[in-house]
């Protein structure tokens, strides 16, 4: 007897030019595990959307009239159930990446990437995994690292509460509770490494890495590996 297939991701893309969603509309319907179920242009369609559709991932763009990618992810990823967010951005000249993360991404696309690359995002984000990825966002938070925090007045990229923002801003260096070994731990989350290769660098087995990673994600109440990747530079411990 033959399993029944696996329900489709259903996914919703926001962003305010019809072409990109066009485009990525058109590049899902050829996977038969994702399914694009709405399309919305600003940040007030895609809360009102997926309050009404209730999709698996939003793709959201950032910059977008009214109501931005940030805001709107803030609203969408909070309380229960609420579909995960893969932030939509141009990247390079996008100052509100790191804002998007902290309202509750759980990852991020650059819309130059890879077609293929796009798609395993998506379905990575899907499976509840954050999109941390050696190669893809070692990019993103080497960008971080460089960036100088917000002038006073100016967007606070850690000021999010509510269930879907994560846990809130630590000072430098405070991580009340965490071992010696779980600072190493995140310091390495932080550069972007998997479990695999903190195992290697560590000299532990992967079973040990990744219940090092399990903790600190109860200690510092954090969602998800993005989440850890935010603090471990809040906290000073990634370059």
């Amino acid at each position: 007897m033959s399993s029944s297939p696996a329900a489709p991701i259903n996914v919703l893309l926001v962003d305010d030019q019809p072409l990109v969603r066009a485009g990525l509309r058109v590049l899902m319907a050829d996977n038969p595990d994702l399914l694009v179920v709405g399309e919305a242009g600003t940040g007030d369609e895609a809360v009102r959307l997926s309050r009404e559709l209730r999709p698996d991932v939003v793709v959201m763009d950032v910059r977008m009239p009214g109501m931005d990618g940030i805001e709107a992810t803030r609203i969408v990823t909070a309380g229960p159930g609420a579909p995960r967010v893969l932030v939509l951005t141009t990247f390079d000249d996008d100052e509100y990446v790191y804002g998007a993360l902290r309202s509750g991404a759980s990852g991020f696309l650059v819309k130059d990437m890879a077609l293929d690359d796009i798609l395993a995002a998506i379905r990575v984000v899907a499976a509840g995994d954050a999109l941390i990825a050696p190669g893809v966002t070692r990019r993103l938070i080497e960008e971080f690292a460089a960036r100088p925090e917000p002038a006073a007045g100016g967007p606070r990229t850690g000021a999010a509460t509510g269930a879907g923002a994560g846990p809130e801003a630590l000072p430098p260096h405070a991580l009340p509770g965490v071992t010696a070994r779980e600072r190493e731990v995140l310091a390495l989350v932080g550069r972007g490494l998997s479990n695999g290769e903190i195992a290697e660098r560590l000299h532990i087995s992967a079973a040990t890495a990744k219940a090092h990673v399990a903790r600190l994600f109860t200690k510092l109440d954090a969602r998800d590996r993005v989440q850890l990747v935010i603090l471990a530079y809040e906290a000073g411990l990634a370059p």
